[in-house]
C-alpha cells in the first residue's frame, strides 16, 4: 500500500510538503520519498529507505535542500518513488498508489518499441515507471495519464509533477481516494484527507472516479471529468485509514463505531470486559461496548515511543514474535477476565492466535474474538492491501481446502461466504479450533456495508465474497 501527497503554494512549499507527507506513515513501511520544483532551482529529489525508522528522520537533514513551489511526496510499502523522468512530454515527476495485475504485458508491448526499464532488487520492474511509460505513450500529457488510467488492471491513482502544475488522477473506478483542501496561497492533493487539516487547509473537493485534474496554487482546472461507476476499497474504513481520515464523506472512526454497534446487536456472549487490539480495533471496540454495556476496558497496551510504526525484521523466524512485542499486557486487567477482543480482521490467523495464547498465559478465563469483517475468502486483486494476496495464506482458504478439498469451485467458495449457510458455520468452527478462541463470530458483510454508509454498489467487497 502507500500514499501521498502533493502542494502548490506561492511560497517554498517544503514545510507543507514534509509534514503532508508524513502524515500518510501508517499506509507503508518500506520507502519514502519527495520532488519538488522551483523555477529558479529546477528538480529536486530524494528516496530513502524508511524500513528501520520513521519518514521524518531520513528527510530532516535535506529540508533545506527542498526548493520550489511545487512538490509531491509518497510514503511506499513497494517501490521506490517519486521517479523523475526525461521525455517528449518534458520533464516530470510522478509518485503513484497502484496495484498494476497486468504490469508484464504491458512491459512487453512497450518493450516492442526499444523501451528499457530499470529492474528493482526483486527482478521486478517499478510499477511508478511503469505508469510514466505509459504516459509517455501518447502525445500529450493528458492523454497519456487517461491512456495508463484505462489499460492498467488492478488500480491506479497518480500524480504528476511538472513546471506547470500539479496532475492528479484518481483510479478509473475510484478504489483509491484522491482529496483536494485549499487555503488562502496553496492547494493540496493526497490520499488522506487529514493529512492537509493542520497545516490551515480546508477541504476543496474528492475526485471522481478517473477524473483529471490540473492544480497551481490558486486554481484547480478539470482535465477528465468522473466516471459514474465507483468501487472503493471498504477495507480503507475498516483496517488501513486513520482513524481522523475521511473517505467519500464518510469518517473512519466514525464508521468503526457503527461497525462495532452491528456487530454487538447480533451477539449474546456474556464477557466481563471488551478490548480492541490497538489500534484499528480499538473504535470497533468502543462502539461494541457502548451498544452491549459490558465495559470496554485496555488489558494490553501499544508501546509506541520506540515503535511508532509496523516495520519488519528480515530474519522471518522473528517476524511474528517482533509483530506483536509493540504490545504490553496489563495483567491485572487480565487474570481471571472472560475477555471479547476484536481486531480488524483476521488474515492468516498466526498473530492473533499468539496474543490469544498469551492472554490465557496472563491468566484470562475466557478469550473471545470477533473480527470486525468477515472472513477473507479471496486475495485482493485491486490492491496490496490484506497483508496477504495469496488465498492461501487466508486461514479462511485453508480451513475450506481441509474441508472440500483443494481446487474449490466458485459456487462453493460462495456458499462458505453466506453467514447464514451451514458450510460458514461449519469454517467458522474450524477456524476457531484451529487459533484455540473459546468462541469466534465474525462480523456480517451486510452489517459492515451499512455502518459505511454509502450505497452498496459503490464498494468493493471482493476480498470476502469475490464480487468484481
Amino acid at each position: 500500500m502507500g500514499g501521498f501527497f502533493g502542494v502548490a503554494s506561492k511560497e517554498n512549499c517544503a514545510f507543507d510538503l514534509f509534514f503532508g507527507t508524513d502524515y500518510h506513515s501508517h499506509l507503508g513501511t518500506r520507502r519514502a520519498g519527495m520532488a519538488t520544483y522551483g523555477k529558479e532551482t529546477g528538480f529536486t529529489k530524494s528516496i530513502h529507505s524508511i524500513e528501520n525508522s520513521p519518514f521524518r528522520t531520513k528527510f530532516d537533514k535535506e529540508f533545506n535542500d527542498f526548493k520550489g513551489n511545487y512538490g509531491i511526496g509518497c510514503i511506499s510499502d513497494f517501490e521506490a518513488q517519486p521517479i523523475l523522468v526525461r521525455s517528449h512530454h518534458g520533464t516530470f515527476a510522478i509518485t503513484t498508489v497502484s496495484k498494476i495485475n497486468n504490469a508484464q504485458e504491458l512491459v512487453s508491448s512497450i518493450l516492442k518499441n526499444n523501451v528499457h526499464f530499470f529492474e528493482m532488487s526483486n527482478g521486478e520492474i517499478n510499477p511508478t515507471e511503469l505508469v510514466a511509460a505509459l504516459i509517455n505513450c501518447k502525445d500529450n500529457l493528458i492523454e497519456g495519464m487517461k491512456y495508463a488510467l484505462e489499460v492498467v488492471d488492478g488500480s491506479l491513482s497518480m500524480l504528476v509533477l511538472t513546471p506547470k502544475g500539479i496532475y492528479a488522477a484518481r483510479d478509473r473506478l475510484g478504489r483509491t481516494p484522491v482529496i483536494m483542501g485549499k487555503k488562502d496561497d496553496a492547494i493540496c492533493a493526497c490520499f488522506e484527507s487529514f493529512s492537509y487539516l493542520n497545516l490551515g487547509y480546508q477541504d476543496l473537493k474528492e475526485l471522481g472516479p478517473g477524473e483529471i485534474v490540473v492544480f497551481d496554487e490558486s486554481s484547480v482546472k478539470t482535465l477528465v471529468a468522473p466516471g459514474r461507476d465507483k468501487k472503493i476499497c471498504t477495507f480503507l474504513w475498516v483496517y488501513y485509514g486513520y482513524p481522523s481520515a475521511v473517505y467519500e464523506g464518510v469518517n473512519v472512526e466514525e464508521m468503526r463505531y457503527r461497525c462495532g454497534q452491528n456487530m454487538a446487536k447480533r451477539d449474546n456472549i456474556k464477557a466481563d470486559v471488551v478490548a480492541g487490539v490497538p489500534d484499528s480495533g480499538t473504535a470497533h471496540a468502543i462502539g461494541y461496548a457502548n451498544e452491549s454495556g459490558i465495559p470496554f476496558s485496555r488489558p494490553f497496551i501499544k508501546y509506541t515511543p520506540t515503535w511508532p510504526r509496523s516495520f519488519m525484521p528480515t530474519i522471518q523466524t522473528k517476524r511474528n514474535f517482533i509483530a506483536h512485542m509493540k504490545l504490553i499486557p496489563v495483567h491485572e486487567l487480565i487474570r481471571g477476565k472472560s475477555l471479547l477482543l476484536i481486531d480488524d480482521s483476521i488474515v492468516r490467523g498466526t498473530q492473533l492466535r499468539e496474543t490469544t495464547e498469551f492472554l490465557y498465559e496472563s491468566g484470562a478465563r475466557e478469550v473471545h474474538i470477533r473480527p470486525a469483517c468477515p472472513p477473507l475468502l479471496f486475495g485482493c486483486r485491486y490492491l496490496n492491501f490484506s497483508r496477504s494476496n495469496s488465498e492461501m495464506e487466508l486461514i479462511a482458504r485453508n480451513v475450506i481446502n481441509e474441508l472440500e478439498g483443494e481446487n474449490v469451485s466458485r459456487e462453493v467458495l460462495e456458499e462458505y461466504a453466506d453467514p447464514n449457510s451451514e458450510k460458514y458455520e461449519r469454517m467458522v468452527e474450524g477456524i476457531r479450533k484451529k487459533l484455540n478462541f473459546t468462541t469466534l463470530r465474525f462480523n456480517r458483510l451486510d452489517d459492515m456495508l451499512q455502518a459505511v454508509g454509502i450505497p452498496e454498489n459503490e464498494l468493493c467487497t471482493y476480498c470476502w465474497n469475490g464480487k468484481e
